[in-house]
């Protein structure tokens, strides 16, 4: 039996998620850095990098391709299959980090801020 190709996007909660998460609001954040006199413009910028670089991925998956997502937090309870296709998108630290839970399955690692990090795995 023949399925359909699935492709698995994992990827990691941003530091502006996870600011958010830990302060309730974006708009909660901002008042606190400023307060502090800290500007939250660079994590801004990289949250910015990659939601575009999920938005990319997932414009490229043809339309009747399955999909999944799970997040890096996630993933000891996520079950691949077989032939999924997995996109990292992160640095190369995550995409070793997937290849853990895989059995063979292919993996594209997608660098969502490229130039910043020194990886070989995500290049893209």
């Amino acid at each position: 039996m023949s399925l359909v190709p699935r492709v698995v996007v994992v990827h990691r909660r941003t530091e502006r998620e996870q600011i958010v998460r830990e302060r309730g609001t974006w708009g909660q954040a901002k008042f606190q850095a400023k307060a502090a006199s800290v500007s939250l413009s660079a994590v801004e910028a990289r949250h910015s990098a990659t939601d575009r670089a999920l938005q990319a991925v997932s414009s490229a998956v043809p339309g009747t391709w399955r999909r999944g997502a799970v997040e890096r937090e996630d993933l000891d309870r996520f079950l691949f299959e077989p032939e999924d296709i997995v996109v990292v998108v992160g640095q190369d630290g995550l995409a070793a980090n997937v290849a853990k839970y895989l059995s063979g399955q292919p993996v594209i690692g997608i660098d969502p801020n490229p130039g910043t990090g020194l990886g070989v795995l995500a290049r893209h």
